[in-house]
């Protein structure tokens, strides 16, 4: 059975207190590395960063968003996935000027952290956990922020071949174990057989029946995922009013507009003298007379 295209399968154990989430990338994953080119390292690594968010978001219980951010010192600077509540995510990688090989994680990103952020969005209030990165994979990296924050007992397992990604977590729910307390044992050590090719070339529920053929499992219905991006006029406008107007000035004096491209989606907004005349007198922010400072 092939893989469905960019989709999350949720499922439980019936009358215990574990739940899994499997997710599966390939239209997704292409528009987000049809926007740049990264060496294959680095490729596979956006995928599964698309993967754990996508996985991490479907958690979520409200409406917002779901960032995780791995930054150091190394070959990759910067990598940045965030997925909201209705699975929508998106990504983009920044390269240092060393050369791009297959080394470790904590290699690959020296003296680097994991930073995984909540973002409500009916809310100013962000939670924000940081782990350091010490380990080879992202996976593991995704595990010791779960471990560190004290959350519940949760176990991920990622994979991206270039063209698909995908992605397993297990968690042991809170409370009393149910009628089957032995369950999450169970869980984590069936989960704990599987491969980056299954999770790559099988369909979601074929890969839960062949994990977890003896237990009562309830699947859910799939949900949707897709590539989008959240930037907009609008809201570089908002940012060039946090600027100023005497700094947004200096910059149309010197370039002769204002340009900034989404690097996420690669996207350009650009702003004239008259743009920026207009949004600071319809944002309520006067431009300054000549006698003003």
């Amino acid at each position: 059975m092939q893989p469905e295209s960019d989709t999350l399968q949720r499922f439980v154990f019936e009358h215990a207190n574990v739940r899994g989430e499997l997710i599966q990338l390939d239209r997704t994953l292409s528009e987000v590395l049809g926007r740049r080119t990264y060496p294959d390292p680095v490729a596979r690594l956006v995928g599964e960063a698309l993967a754990a968010a996508g996985l991490l978001s479907s958690i979520l219980k409200f409406k917002g968003s779901l960032i995780l951010q791995i930054q150091g010192e190394g070959a990759l600077r910067m990598l940045v996935a965030s997925a909201s509540h209705e699975q929508e995510v998106r990504a983009v990688a920044r390269l240092g000027e060393e050369e791009i090989t297959d080394a470790p994680l904590r290699e690959l990103c020296a003296n680097g952290y994991l930073a995984i952020t909540i973002d409500p969005d009916d809310s100013d209030d962000r939670y924000q956990g940081i782990v350091p990165l010490e380990t080879e994979r992202l996976n593991a990296a995704v595990e010791g922020y779960f471990d560190q924050s004290e959350q519940l007992p949760t176990r991920v397992w990622l994979a991206c071949d270039g063209e698909r990604a995908a992605g397993l977590l297990m968690q042991r729910l809170p409370g009393d174990a149910g009628e089957d307390a032995d369950a999450w044992n169970r869980a984590e050590h069936l989960a704990a057989t599987i491969t980056e090719e299954e999770l790559l070339q099988l369909g979601a529920r074929e890969i839960i029946g062949r994990l977890f053929h003896e237990e009562d499992i309830r699947l859910f219905e799939p949900s949707r995922v897709r590539f989008h991006c959240h930037c907009s006029r609008e809201r570089l406008a908002g940012v060039l009013q946090g600027l100023g107007y005497a700094e947004a000035r200096d910059v149309l004096d010197e370039q002769g507009q204002i340009e900034a491209t989404c690097e996420f989606c690669g996207t350009t907004y650009r702003f004239d003298p008259v743009d920026v005349e207009q949004l600071f007198s319809e944002g309520g922010i006067a431009p300054p007379g000549p006698t003003q400072h």
